[in-house]
């Protein structure tokens, strides 16, 4: 596709088991505006989140995600899959400036700036070829940063959605998992929607048949509360713009910002390579741009007071359960976050979904996720028997699952996708500098006998 004529898929109303929707395809409109609503379902929880955490208004980054997600699409031609939220890697950083004294501008500044610099990485990409990632991000570190994304979200789920209603994220989590298994064409590429409905559902009778329930709420404290509490939706306006500001900069915060840097280059280039290991469509030569796209969005976003955007990980989810990679339903997506954005009344649905039901989804969603780096480290055939590819993906992979940090001043610390990210990468690149100096490969450190054990014991049966 050179541009935005997608091709309908067959009849664009049925397909068979396993069967892909491309890029460039679509189903049906109304087929293709119902997958753009599950993907605003996927990322609304996060897209909201960020900016809150942060103290910036979620409606605005809810818009500025349309926005940016719309000017992706555009700057790579529509080849690239991908929605644009709000980046949650700067929530840490907003919490030091913060600390410095520093409001609300002061941390757009900061990340407008990180923004800029990532597009100019971008654009060095796009210039010197693909060639600069796979120096830098070979197959081993590639799949190892994929799994660490989505596995660092796991915590999100076990603190903060399920804890609130246990027995609903159960019962979602089920749900969904039979619906993505068991249902066929259409409802099977909308089964996490069809979830979260019907955990909306079942809260709603829960909280009519069994009453108010004692657990955490949504700032974490234990009490006796609704499951679904629709008093913001009663208060809310139908219109209304969100609250814009300007950004300032602070030399303090923009070095205390920019190593996050490091992460977003290595977040974008394993979001591309997900997409395209799923696709089946190398992308190498539009990663330097998709990069470039995303860093433009961050600095259209920072500059009227928005989040910092990323391409997010929870859509990539929704893909690998549907199989339609159709960029038609990312443009829809985008346009009912644009038009969400500016209804104070749908934020506060969305603000509504109980905590439960979000517990249920996100555990299959932030799984996958995850998976789709092994599927990297399958595909490419990276032996973990090496300790080259183990030892770094290892470290990596648990710094950040396990929300390790590393405090370098009183004003700077990593931790997280940043720091495992980081691990990831020196860790290989001087190891393999190391071994290299060294002369020798390193004896195996897994037991390389089990698939040897296992033929042999069928012979002798």
């Amino acid at each position: 596709m050179a541009g935005f004529g997608w091709k309908l898929h067959g009849d664009g109303r049925h397909l068979e088991p396993g069967e892909v929707v491309k890029p460039g395809e679509r189903l049906t409109w109304g087929r293709t505006i119902g997958l753009g609503a599950q993907h605003v379902v996927s990322m609304i929880g996060a897209c909201f989140v960020a900016p809150v955490l942060m103290g910036l208004d979620p409606g605005l980054a809810l818009m500025a995600s349309g926005v940016a997600t719309m000017l992706f699409m555009l700057m790579t031609r529509g080849r690239i899959p991908s929605y644009l939220g709000s980046s949650l890697s700067f929530v840490g950083v907003s919490a030091v400036i913060a600390g410095q004294g520093g409001d609300a501008g002061t941390l757009t500044g900061a990340m407008l700036v990180v923004g800029a610099c990532l597009a100019g990485c971008g654009i060095a990409i796009h210039i010197l070829g693909a060639r600069v990632i796979h120096a830098v991000l070979p197959p081993p570190v590639t799949g190892a940063v994929v799994m660490l994304i989505g596995f660092n979200l796991a915590p999100v789920t076990a603190s903060t959605y399920w804890p609130q209603d246990q027995w609903t994220a159960l019962a979602t989590m089920l749900f969904t998992g039979l619906a993505l298994v068991a249902l066929r064409g259409f409802w099977s590429r909308i089964a996490i929607f069809l979830g979260l409905l019907f955990g909306y559902a079942l809260s709603w009778v829960l909280d009519r048949t069994a009453g108010q329930i004692h657990s955490a709420d949504g700032s974490g404290k234990i009490t006796d509360h609704w499951r679904i509490d629709f008093s913001g939706v009663a208060n809310a306006d139908w219109i209304g713009l969100p609250t814009f500001h300007a950004p300032n900069f602070s030399a303090s915060a923009i070095l205390v910002a920019l190593p996050v840097l490091v992460a977003l280059v290595a977040e974008n280039a394993g979001h591309v390579k997900a997409v395209g290991e799923m696709t089946g469509d190398p992308l190498d030569d539009k990663m330097g741009m998709a990069i470039v796209a995303d860093g433009t969005a961050t600095v259209l976003s920072t500059a009227v007071g928005g989040p910092a955007t990323t391409t997010y990980a929870e859509n990539i989810g929704v893909m690998a359960a549907t199989r339609v990679y159709s960029t038609a339903a990312y443009t829809a997506a985008a346009v009912f976050a644009l038009l969400f954005g500016l209804c104070p009344k749908f934020g506060a649905v969305v603000a509504a979904i109980p905590g439960g039901v979000l517990g249920g989804i996100t555990v299959i969603l932030y799984g996958m996720i995850g998976l789709l780096g092994a599927q990297i480290w399958i595909r490419n055939k990276v032996d973990f028997t090496v300790p080259l590819n183990l030892i770094p993906a290892a470290a990596g992979v648990v710094i950040a699952i396990g929300g390790v940090s590393l405090k370098i001043s009183d004003h700077f610390e990593l931790g997280g996708i940043a720091l495992g990210t980081l691990i990831v990468l020196t860790g290989y690149h001087s190891l393999r500098w190391l071994s290299r100096t060294a002369g020798r490969r390193g004896a195996p450190l897994l037991d390389a006998g089990t698939t040897e054990y296992d033929g042999s014991a069928g012979k002798d049966d």
